[in-house]
Parts: structure tokens; sequence; C-alpha cells
């Protein structure tokens, strides 16, 4: 968020962070991290909660992180509706900022210093490019993958369902290992009506922006060890058919390859993060730490105790799964 700043102010879009965290956390983290926009301080969770955006897969056991929300970002409009929300399940799967920025202006703006590729024709343009981070990977940062159809006027291409005999407009993505991938995502389709048939099918036309996020998990990218490479390919594969009101083209196939930057992740200046060669922050996070601890202990006193005796519990689990698969190889 603090990179692309500079583009939140250039689409006159206000940005606010809200975190668990106290305010004399923040307010260094925010001098010696430059964070450009304002960060709020929620210590007892009552505005998450207020949201019900509070973590429920955490529970008072969990004793540190007892109180946090579920990653995400609501986007508003100048009344305060809410007009898009983005919201994931762990902390380490995030929106790059360029896609809050699109649904914020409600399009896709591509970048022009990401990696791209072109295909088609010249009744039927076709590119392929990333959405986010002038598309680079980073683990848990969920980039996207835009197919953009650039279709002359009288055509259109298909949405599912279609009859027999006609193809579907699809997108297959495929990378190393870590790299995943999500559901295809299209904007509405307009409804083409054919008589002679009895059919009601879903179309579009004009510009058309299909949309696959992907992002990148520990195998491949991890904030835990250095970059394992500089770039990555991922192979994309177009299937679609074009059609106008008096005939169908025949269905066309088309494949692509991206190279994609790897880049590293910042990491806060813990000893339990250190050394792995990834981006270390200039803010220490040791007495915020401490204060966060104390704060944690005065409202929950039992609270280290149990989480000791979960995370044995959790530990003697593993093991015995651990010995289980063995037995079960051998």
């Amino acid at each position: 968020m603090r990179d692309a700043f500079s583009k939140f102010e250039a689409n006159d879009i206000k940005l606010y962070a809200l975190s668990y965290d106290d305010q004399a956390a923040l307010k260094q983290f925010a001098e010696q991290q430059d964070i450009p926009f304002p960060l709020l301080s929620d210590p007892e969770s009552r505005v998450i909660r207020e949201y019900r955006i509070l973590n429920t897969e955490v529970s008072r056991d969990d004793f540190l992180i007892y109180g946090i929300p579920f990653p995400g970002v609501y986007v508003c409009d100048e009344s305060g509706v809410v007009t898009a929300k983005f919201f994931h399940d762990t902390y380490k799967k995030r929106d790059s900022p360029e896609v809050l920025i699109d649904a914020a202006l409600g399009k896709i703006v591509l970048d022009e210093e990401a990696p791209r590729a072109d295909g088609g024709d010249k009744d039927i343009g076709i590119s392929v490019s990333v959405r986010g981070g002038k598309g680079t990977v980073r683990q848990g940062l969920i980039r996207h993958l835009v197919v953009r159809f650039e279709l002359a006027d009288g055509l259109h291409i298909y949405g599912e369902p279609v009859p027999d005999g006609m193809v579907a407009t699809s997108i297959e993505v495929s990378g190393p290992p870590g790299l995943i991938t999500q559901d295809m995502r299209t904007p509405p389709a307009e409804t083409l009506h054919l008589s002679s048939m009895g059919l009601d099918l879903p179309v579009w036309s004009g510009t058309v922006d299909l949309v696959v996020p992907f992002y990148a998990v520990g195998e491949l990218v991890s904030e835990t060890r250095p970059l394992d490479a500089e770039n990555c390919d991922i192979e994309v594969i177009v299937r679609y058919q074009a059609c106008d009101d008096d005939e169908c083209r025949l269905p066309q196939t088309e494949r692509f390859t991206l190279n994609l930057g790897m880049d590293v992740i910042d990491i806060p200046k813990i000893s339990l993060h250190l050394g792995h060669g990834q981006r270390e922050g200039n803010y220490d996070g040791k007495p915020a730490l401490r204060r966060l601890l104390w704060r944690k202990f005065k409202a929950n006193p039992i609270g280290p105790f149990r989480f000791m005796i979960k995370s044995m519990g959790l530990e003697r689990q593993a093991r015995r799964r651990a010995k289980k698969t063995v037995a079960e190889i051998v």
C-alpha cells in the first residue's frame, strides 16, 4: 500500500489501515517505514467487532493474536456505501493495491510496465498481461492475469453455458509448483437470442476483460528463505469462438508465455523472521511485542498457559500423524 500510494492519490482515493496494535506501535511504525496514510489503532478490537470481521478462527487460547480481524479491505464510495470488499482466510493472502484501485474506479486499468503478450488478428485483438506490482510474483500477493479481447463491431464471444458444437471462452493458466490460480472472473454478459434454435446464450462484445487471479505460496517464494530464482514463466491458453449475427468462425486456441519477476516481501525486524534473505524492515518490533504481551496478559492472565497447553497438544497430534504416515508407507 505504501509503495502504491501515489496511485491512490492520482485517482483521488483515500486510504486508511486499521489494526489492533497500540498507538505507540503504529506511530513508530509509520515514521520508520514512511507510511503516508493514516493507521488507526483498535487495541480492544471494538471496531473490528462492529464491522463483524473478527477472526473467528482464532480463539482466546491463541493468546497473542486473539482479536485480530480477517485480513481484508472495504472499498467505499463518497457516501460511505461499501461498493466492493476483499477478504481472505489468512494474512498471507492479500490483494494487490492496483486491484483495489480498479474496484474503486469500476474498471481495469492495465499497467504499461507489466509483462504482456499479444495475439489474435485484425478483427479480434487479444492481450494477456498481469495487473498488480508491475507483474511481479510475491508470496501471498494476489495478482490478476487479465485477458483482454478487442472485438470488431458485430462480433461476440461466448460465456458458459453453450450448446454442443459451440465453444465457450476459457482461460487455462499453468506455472511452477506453488503458483495458485483461482476461478476465472467475467464481466456481466449480454443475452443473445437465437430464434432458429430457441436458445438464449450469454455473450460479450466490444472490449472484454476476463480475469484469473493468482498468487504464490511458500513452495514457490517464501518469507523464510532467499528467492530460489529471479523469475518464472507462466503459460496461458485461451480458447474462444467468435461469431456475428450470421455465422460463427472456427474455434480458436492461442497460447501465450509471460516471464514474471520474483520479488521479496517485507518482514518485521523480529528475531523469528530475520536472516532469511528477504527485505527486512527497519522498524524494531520488540518493544511493541512486549507491550502486546503485557496487554494480553492483563486481559487474560491464564492465556499464556492455555496457549502453551494448546501448542503442546497440536505438537502431539502432529507427531501422531507423522508416525501414522510412516507406518502406512512401511
